[in-house]
C-alpha cells in the first residue's frame, strides 16, 4: 500500500499514523498500545492476490536461474528439431545453410510436392 506523505491522518486506513504504516506493511504488530488500549492490536495484512504471489515468486534468483535453464533446454530441443527437418529436405548444394523460415517454407513446398506425386 502506497501512502502519500501529505495524506491527512484521518484518511489513513485503520486510523494509523504515518509511523504505524511501516509496521502494518511489514506484517509486525504495533510496538506500543495506542490511546489506552490494553493490548497491542494485530496488524491486518491483506492477502496477496494470485498475480502478486506469481510476481514475487518470479522475482527470486532461484526461479530466474531455473527458468533460464528450462529455456536453454527448450531452445536446444527446438534447434535439434529444425536440424532433423533440414536433413530430410532436398537442397542444392546439400550442405547449404538455411534459416529457420527457409526450412519451414522448403518443408511446405516439399510436402506439397510429395502430395502431388501421390495424387498422380
Amino acid at each position: 500500500m502506497m501512502l502519500n506523505p501529505d495524506q491527512p491522518e484521518s484518511d489513513l486506513p485503520w486510523g494509523q499514523t504515518d509511523t504505524d504504516s511501516f509496521n502494518v506493511q511489514c506484517g509486525s504488530m504495533a510496538a506500543e498500545p495506542e490511546h489506552g488500549e490494553g493490548k497491542a492490536r494485530s496488524a491486518h495484512v491483506p492477502a496477496l492476490s494470485r498475480e502478486e504471489k506469481r510476481r514475487r515468486r518470479r522475482a527470486t534468483a532461484k526461479y530466474r536461474c531455473a527458468h533460464a535453464t528450462r529455456e536453454r533446454v527448450r531452445v536446444v530441443a527446438f534447434n535439434g528439431a529444425f536440424a532433423e527437418m533440414r536433413k530430410m529436405l532436398p537442397t542444392l548444394p546439400p550442405d547449404k545453410k538455411l534459416s529457420k523460415i527457409e526450412i519451414l517454407r522448403l518443408a511446405i513446398c516439399y510436402i506439397s510436392y510429395l502430395n502431388h506425386v501421390l495424387d498422380v
